[in-house]
């Protein structure tokens, strides 16, 4: 046994302290399956652990981190032998199971998936739990019925880690993509990604109508609260809206309009907890409708001595894309 480098979270005074520290590896928590770290990235949820300003934590030490890619190093589990490359996302890293911005991981082999031909660690992780979660949002589009000749789709928080995977996804997928953000100076990245149109989320920000002019045939909506409201107001006959984040905030100020005159359906994204077949979908299905070309556009690469620093700027929507972090 020995130490390996880590953000640590523990609890303090007032809120929480986070710090990267020497963690000793036998205080890593039971599971089947050791994983060497090589990449992790930075979340919304992560900001909120490293800066304290949400109790998302809630197991005290904490290494932070929801998300990771890296190489088995020991296994007791039939599925998985050393060297395997893996990906990990949620089922509680960072909150109640020791996460990601660490040197190693210890957790259950059956939360594991591995990488899909073509997709190395840093891609896996230049995608990450965000990437994921927007191909999640897509599946589940799909699975509804729309298709490009529904309609246009919509994408909120657009500039975002969820959003611009999204946008690329759903572009490259043929669909007429509307990119909503809040930073219209990111049109061009935006159009880069294959946004057909790029509009200002302050079009979607004030008091949601019970029924709006349709607008689009569906959506992937990371911000929640009135843009979701007046994205579902706003939402064709017969569409839907992926909804998969809070950063406006958990509220829905809307009605039952849309659902019961309209057909509207809201679609309910959970990445966390997500069944291990449809994480294996998703991740086969970004291996293929994701443009890997873009991911260099999409992301920018930080050090794990950066992340603290970094989950501040996340918070305040300042970061374009997805931020990875190099671990090894």
């Amino acid at each position: 046994m020995g130490t390996f480098k880590a953000i640590r979270i523990d609890k303090a005074d007032k809120g929480t302290t986070a710090a990267l520290t020497q963690f000793d590896e036998s205080e890593l928590m039971e599971g089947d399956v050791t994983v060497a770290v090589e990449w992790s990235t930075l979340n919304y949820k992560d900001g909120l652990a490293v800066t304290g300003k949400a109790p998302v934590v809630r197991r005290f030490p904490m290494i932070a981190g929801i998300d990771f890619a890296g190489t088995v190093e020991q296994s007791s589990h039939p599925a998985w032998k050393t060297g395997d490359k893996v990906v990990c996302n949620g089922w509680g890293m960072g909150e109640t199971h020791l996460g990601a911005y660490a040197e190693r991981a210890r957790v259950k082999g059956d939360w594991l998936v591995r990488l899909p031909d073509g997709i190395s660690t840093r891609d896996a992780m230049a995608i990450g739990t965000a990437g994921y979660t927007a191909m999640l949002s897509v599946l589940a589009l799909e699975k509804h019925g729309l298709t490009p000749k529904s309609g246009p789709v919509v994408v909120t928080g657009a500039a975002g880690g969820v959003g611009s995977v999204a946008s690329a996804v759903l572009s490259k997928l043929g669909y007429h993509v509307i990119a909503s953000t809040g930073r219209m100076s990111e049109a061009d990245y935006l159009k880069g990604l294959g946004a057909a149109e790029v509009i200002d989320r302050a079009e979607l920000a004030g008091p949601a109508k019970p029924l709006a002019k349709e607008r689009w045939a569906g959506g992937v909506d990371s911000v929640g609260s009135t843009t979701l409201a007046n994205l579902l107001s706003m939402t064709k006959y017969g569409g839907a809206i992926a909804a998969c984040g809070l950063a406006a905030g958990m509220d829905l100020p809307s009605s039952v309009a849309p659902f019961i005159l309209r057909g509207v359906c809201l679609l309910g994204i959970d990445s966390v907890m997500c069944p291990i077949e449809q994480r294996k979908l998703a991740w086969k299905r970004l291996a293929s409708d994701l443009d890997k070309g873009k991911l260099s556009d999409i992301t920018h690469e930080i050090g794990l001595d950066q992340v603290i620093g970094a989950g501040a700027e996340i918070l305040a929507g300042k970061v374009r894309g997805q931020i990875v972090v190099k671990i090894l």
